[in-house]
C-alpha cells in the first residue's frame, strides 16, 4: 500500500492498542494480551474512511460485550498528531473512523512525489517469479486464444514485478514429440505435392496456408533435390527450414504486440541435456512407478489423482507428460524459482494435478507451481459471433486482430475479465472512438487532463510546489472520492498478484477515469479563489499520474491529445 496509507492504518492500530492498556490500567478493562484486528475500508464510505474490528475481536479476552469494548477504547483514545478526525461506534461494536484533511493532502503529495514510482511496492519482497505464456505451437500462426494468454501473462508479469516480486516472462517451445512429427509430414505432403500428383493430405495433418507457403519457399532453393531421398531425411530438413522461420516470426508478432521474452526455452534442450532422461530415472528412484504391459506407469492415485498415467510407452519413447514434468523441475530447481506460474487453456485442467503430482514424487512443493486456467475468447462482429476452422487454416490468428484492432484495445480488452470467465471479444467496439470503448474512455481522461494542464499553462498557472495546507482545501465529495480511490492503486495492485487477475487494474484505471470525469464536473479548477484552483491543479496532475502509471503497466499508450 503507499506510504500514506500503511502510516495511517499503523497510526489507527496504534491509537488503539495505546487506548485499550490504557483501559485495563484504569480497571475500565481486565488484563489480557492483546491480539491482532483488521482495519479495513467499508463497503459504504458514508460510514467512516475506516472501520476497525478491535472490540469484536477482544470480546472474548476481555469477557465482556464488544460494544462495552469499544466504549472503553473510545473513551481511551488520543487523536493529538493523527490521521483520524472523530470515531463512532456501529453497531455490536464496530468502531466506524472518519480522517482529516491532512490525509487526503497527504495522498495527493505523495502521487506527486513518487510520480511514476506511485503504486509499487515491496509486497512480494524479491521473491523470484516466472511467468509463463503463450507458448503456441510453433508449426503454425498464434490463435485468438494466444492473443489472450499474451495479454494476460504479460500484464500478470507487470502487476506481479510492481507489487516487489522478481519477475521473468518465458515462452516455452514444443519444438519436439508428436506436433513437430505431423508438422514435418506436413511439409513433405505439400513439398510432394509440388513435383507429384495423387498426394493427398490426411484430415488430421496441418493445412494452413504457412505449410503451403514454406513449402514453395523450400522447394525455390532446394528444387526437387529431396523427392527421392528418404522420407526421414526430407522431413528432417522441411522442418529444420521452416521451424526457425516460425519461430522468428512468432517473436516478431509478440514483439508487435509489445511483449518481450526474458526467455525462449526449448523443449529440445531438455531431451539433449538428458533432463527427460533423468526425471525418469528419479520418479522410478521415488518408488511410485511400476511397469504394466511394458510401459512405464506413475502411481498418480497416490497423490489424489483419479487415475495413474504412463511415463514411457511400452516402445521405449516418453509420453509428452515426461518433458513437461522435466522442464517444470528445470524452473523450479535447476533455476531456483520460488514461483512457477503457468497461463494454460482451460482444456488443461486434467493435466495440472498430473504435473502437481509428479512434483511432489520428486520432491518439489507442488504449491511452488500455480497455474491460471483461461477460457475461451469469442469474437463478435455487428452482435454475430464469428466462427472459423482452425484445420481450414482459416482461424483468426493474432496477426489478422491487429491489423483490425488497435493493439492499445487488444491488450486492455482481453484484460477486461478475470481468466477463468469466458469473453466475447466486441471488434465493433474495440474500435469505437466513443467512451463507450472503455480503453478510449480512459485514455480520454488522460488526454483531457493535459489539456487543461497545458490551457493553464498557456496562461502561465501552474501548481508547483502547492503545499500541505492548500491541498487541505480539497474538501468536497468529489474530491475526497476521487482521492480515496487514487490511495487504493497499490493495495489493487497487490490483490490482481495475488488473484492472478489482471482485470483488478483495468477495472481501477476505467473507474478512476470516472472518478475524475465526475470531479471535473463538479469543481470548478479555473477561476476561483487561488490556492484552491492550485490545489484542484496538483489533483489534476496526480490523476493524471495514476492513470499514466497504470496504462504504463499495462504496455497501453497513454496520449496526451486525442
Amino acid at each position: 500500500m503507499s506510504l500514506v496509507v500503511t502510516k495511517a492504518k499503523n497510526n489507527i492500530k496504534n491509537i488503539f492498542i495505546d487506548a485499550a492498556n490504557k483501559a485495563m490500567q484504569s480497571g475500565q478493562l481486565c488484563s489480557a494480551e492483546l491480539t491482532d484486528f483488521t482495519v479495513e475500508v467499508p463497503q459504504n464510505r458514508s460510514h467512516g474512511d475506516y472501520a476497525i474490528n478491535a472490540a469484536m475481536v477482544w470480546s472474548r479476552l476481555f469477557k465482556t460485550a464488544p460494544r462495552n469494548i469499544a466504549e472503553a477504547l473510545i473513551s481511551n483514545i488520543s487523536l493529538d498528531g493523527s490521521y483520524i478526525e472523530k470515531c463512532e461506534i456501529a453497531g455490536p461494536g464496530f468502531i466506524n473512523l472518519f480522517l482529516s484533511q491532512k490525509y487526503y493532502a497527504d495522498i495527493v503529495a505523495d502521487v506527486l512525489d513518487k510520480g511514476e514510482e506511485y503504486g509499487k511496492s515491496n509486497y512480494g519482497q524479491g521473491q523470484k517469479v516466472l511467468v509463463e505464456f503463450v507458448s503456441a505451437n510453433p508449426t503454425g500462426p498464434m490463435h485468438i486464444g494466444n492473443a489472450r494468454g499474451g495479454a494476460l501473462g504479460d500484464c500478470l508479469a507487470a502487476v506481479l514485478s510492481a507489487a516487489g516480486y522478481y519477475t521473468e516472462r518465458e515462452f516455452y517451445i514444443n519444438d519436439a514429440g508428436n506436433q513437430i512429427n505431423k508438422f514435418g509430414l506436413s511439409l513433405d505432403l505439400r513439398y510432394q505435392q509440388l513435383y507429384k500428383d495423387g498426394i493427398e493430405m490426411p484430415e488430421d495433418s496441418y493445412h494452413g496456408d504457412d505449410i503451403v507457403a514454406h513449402a514453395k519457399a523450400f522447394a525455390e532453393i532446394y528444387k526437387d533435390s529431396f523427392i527421392e531421398k528418404s522420407e526421414e531425411e526430407r522431413r528432417k530438413a522441411l522442418v529444420e527450414f521452416a521451424l526457425p522461420k516460425n519461430i522468428e516470426g512468432l517473436e516478431r508478432d509478440l514483439l508487435k504486440y509489445r511483449i518481450k521474452y526474458d526467455t525462449w526455452f526449448k523443449e529440445s534442450t531438455l531431451h539433449k541435456g538428458g533432463e527427460t532422461a533423468r526425471i525418469i530415472e528419479l520418479l522410478k528412484q521415488s518408488g511410485k512407478t511400476y511397469m504394466q504391459e511394458d510401459a512405464l506407469w506413475f502411481k498418480a492415485t497416490d497423490y489424489g489423482c483419479d487415475k495413474d498415467f504412463v511415463l514411457v510407452r511400452a516402445n521405449g519413447v516418453p509420453t509428452y507428460v515426461v518433458p513437461d514434468i522435466a522442464y517444470h523441475y528445470n524452473k523450479l530447481v535447476t533455476r531456483g524459482f520460488d514461483k512457477a506460474i503457468d497461463i494454460l487453456g482451460a482444456d488443461h485442467h486434467g493435466y495440472v494435478p498430473r504435473l502437481k503430482a509428479a512434483l511432489t514424487a520428486l520432491g518439489v512443493d507442488a504449491k511452488r507451481l500455480d497455474v491460471v486456467l483461461m477460457q475461451m475468447v469469442r469474437l463478435v462482429r455487428d452482435g454475430e459471433v464469428i466462427k472459423a476452422s482452425k484445420r481450414s487454416g482459416k482461424a483468426i490468428t493474432l496477426v489478422t486482430l491487429l491489423e483490425e484492432v488497435p493493439i492499445d484495445a487488444a491488450r486492455f480488452f482481453f484484460n477486461l475479465r478475470e481468466p477463468n470467465s469466458h469473453f466475447d471479444f466486441d471488434l465493433d467496439l474495440a474500435v469505437n472512438e466513443s467512451n463507450s470503448n472503455p480503453v478510449y474512455y480512459v485514455q480520454y481522461a488522460y488526454a483531457r487532463i493535459c489539456s487543461i494542464l497545458r490551457n493553464l499553462e498557456a496562461e502561465g498557472i501552474k501548481a508547483a510546489g502547492c503545499d500541505i495546507d492548500k491541498l487541505s482545501l480539497l474538501t468536497a465529495p468529489e474530491e475526497k472520492e476521487l482521492i480515496l480511490h487514487i490511495a487504493a492503486l497499490t493495495d489493487e495492485i497487490v490483490a490482481a498478484a495475488k488473484a492472478y487477475d489482471p482485470a483488478k487494474i483495468t477495472h481501477y484505471v476505467e473507474e478512476l477515469a470516472t472518478k475524475f470525469h465526475k470531479f471535473y464536473a463538479a469543481c470548478r479548477v479555473k477561476g476561483i479563489q487561488e490556492n484552491l484552483m492550485f490545489a484542484r491543479i496538483s489533483l489534476c496532475e496526480a490523476t493524471a499520474t495514476v492513470i499514466k502509471n497504470v496504462l504504463t503497466m499495462l504496455k497501453i499508450d497513454a496520449p496526451e491529445k486525442m
